[in-house]
């Protein structure tokens, strides 16, 4: 029996970008693209309908910009615990950039990249995974790396670290200690001298634990919690 096909909904306010972005995704015989949507408002509204399970997100367009919009989207846990967005824009912004991440965006592309890299990142993010756009990475980290910690930290998140910390395993610790770094399972069942399915299910739990919905976004809590800082 074949498995189900990947929903997506497609938000822009450009029509032929709509339509591009629906032949690209459809192309891929694994992906169904279930809607449309022409701004954020349409779009949350559409995905809090259609239930899709990655939503194409452009970030900037009228009525509601597509950080609003994820964020909203992503504030109803019973109707979106299972959606993921992954943000398409043409402005490679690494402010963009953090600004969809920490509104709870599973990835980051840019508009020009090919169309094999679009149904890969709708496949990478629909697995639990997180994915940016490598001409993105570097001018994000560096930015990360020359930023004072001060600004990174959110005061609410430090006041529940400890709390979030103490429902960790030791061994759940050390994984942590190794995923905030960006270190894959591979790399981090080398270090711990794990089984890589056993490194799997503890990244698993340390994400739920931490109420977080991928690896990206455990480096964004362990920033803003203070529990790691740049440089260090």
């Amino acid at each position: 029996m074949s498995e189900p096909k990947i929903r997506v909904l497609i938000v822009d306010d450009q029509a032929l970008v709509r339509e591009g972005l629906s032949l690209i995704a459809g192309s891929d015989p694994g992906i169904e693209v279930v809607g449309r949507a022409e701004n954020g408002r349409a779009g949350v509204a559409a995905a809090l309908q259609l239930r899709p399970d990655v939503v194409l997100m452009d970030v900037r367009m009228p009525e509601m910009d597509g950080i609003e919009a994820t964020s909203k989207l992503l504030a109803h846990p019973a109707e979106a615990a299972e959606i993921r967005v992954l943000a398409l824009t043409t402005y490679d912004s690494e402010d963009f950039v953090v600004r969809m991440l920490a509104a709870g965006a599973s990835g980051f592309l840019l508009k020009d990249a090919p169309g094999e890299d679009l149904v890969r990142a709708i496949r990478t993010v629909h697995a639990g995974n997180a994915i940016i756009d490598p001409q993105m990475t570097k001018g994000l980290v560096d930015r990360m790396l020359a930023e004072p910690a001060a600004p990174l930290v959110d005061p609410i998140r430090v006041g529940e670290r400890d709390s979030q910390l103490a429902s960790l395993t030791d061994r759940e610790r050390e994984v942590l200690d190794h995923l905030v770094c960006g270190e894959s399972n591979a790399q981090i069942a080398a270090a711990l001298f794990l089984a890589e399915v056993t490194v799997k299910s503890h990244v698993g739990r340390i994400l739920d634990k931490l109420g977080v919905p991928d690896r990206i976004h455990v480096v964004i809590w362990a920033y803003e919690t203070g529990y790691l800082t740049p440089g260090n």
